[in-house]
């Protein structure tokens, strides 16, 4: 098995490292220091279930690798409309793009029965721009328990959880999906292939899409926000008026608010990614966190008011704090 890792960040390189040593062919699509440190020493791996190291091939250009079995997206979702000319030269008729995204995929409607089958969603595919690089033919489900940093250019520290559930979108049990499973579990990880991907999809958007953004526009972390009483209050209703979407959609979500809640207080100090990326001046992954759940409330009908506040506060912040923003 041949996999491409596109955007071999921390976990993209996670997942690399990990597919290697199970014998893979891994290529990881870096660039700048990180490139460097893995071409001169591997991917080294820190974890509280073992260290280890693999060293699998990486480069900056894709053309040296060529067509892969799978490609494993490691971008952000913002970067998904213009990664084409990276990608087209690991492709080939039966190439999988499995996508570790955070929110609503822009494949969501692809494969799926009912009055919505075939829709485009806008925030997470405008005017097609996605679709037309990452055909969703071509796409795996990806969602992403695991949490891992780069610590050092090469280095991945591995903080906690293993599991990366994948899934086709229209639920069936491909041999591309088993394949790709079977891989990672050789590797030591988790990847169940679940026949309904879209309550995973749902599951960690509960935290997501209240923690991602209030962080974001207070600067504090998941800890401090569940420590303080009325951020406390406005998580519950977002994961509130979250929850009411994925039911008219058709999807249980199966936790409830304060066991999802509950379990994101355990993290304690933790920075979010969207915090994170505030802090190093980057784009905020926003539009399919939250952007994307105002805008499938419109559809279905479904009354969000706290997440239609939020988006628009939290995109006015990505707007004028990111370098060329006004």
């Amino acid at each position: 098995m041949k996999v491409a890792v596109l955007g071999a960040g921390a976990i993209g390189a996670y997942v690399g490292a990990s597919l290697s040593r199970a014998g893979a062919e891994v290529h990881l699509i870096a660039r700048g220091p990180h490139l460097e440190a893995i071409r001169e020493s591997g991917v080294r791996v820190t974890s509280p279930r073992g260290d280890f190291e693999a060293r699998p091939h990486a480069t900056d250009d894709p053309a040296e690798v060529g067509p892969v079995d799978h490609v494993f997206l490691g971008l952000k979702a913002t970067q998904y409309a213009s990664c084409g000319p990276l990608l087209e030269p690991l492709l080939q008729e039966n190439t999988s793009l499995i996508a570790a995204q955070n929110g609503i995929p822009w494949w969501y409607f692809h494969g799926q029965d009912g009055k919505y089958e075939g829709t485009r969603i806008e925030s997470v595919d405008p005017d097609g721009a996605v679709s037309a690089v990452l055909p969703v033919q071509r796409a795996i489900g990806c969602v992403v328990y695991a949490a891992t940093e780069i610590s050092a250019p090469g280095q991945i520290r591995h903080l906690e959880g293993t599991r990366l559930s994948i899934g086709e979108p229209d639920g069936t049990t491909s041999a591309r999906c088993t394949e790709f499973s079977d891989a990672m579990i050789a590797g030591g990880l988790k990847c169940p292939v679940e026949p309904d991907l879209r309550r995973d999809i749902w599951l960690k958007l509960m935290g997501n899409i209240a923690f991602n953004p209030i962080s974001a526009l207070t600067r504090a972390t998941m800890g401090g926000i569940c420590r303080d009483d009325q951020t406390r209050d406005l998580v519950v209703q977002m994961m509130q008026e979250t929850l009411d979407v994925a039911t008219s959609l058709g999807v249980d979500p199966g936790v409830s608010i304060e066991r999802r809640l509950a379990g994101a207080e355990r993290t304690g100090e933790h920075k979010t990614s969207t915090l994170v990326d505030l802090e190093r001046g980057k784009p905020l992954e926003l539009d399919a966190i939250l952007k994307a759940v105002v805008e499938l409330a419109g559809l279905t009908g479904v009354a969000v008011p706290t997440l239609r506040v939020v988006s628009a506060l939290a995109a006015l912040l990505d707007e004028t704090s990111t370098p060329g923003g006004s």
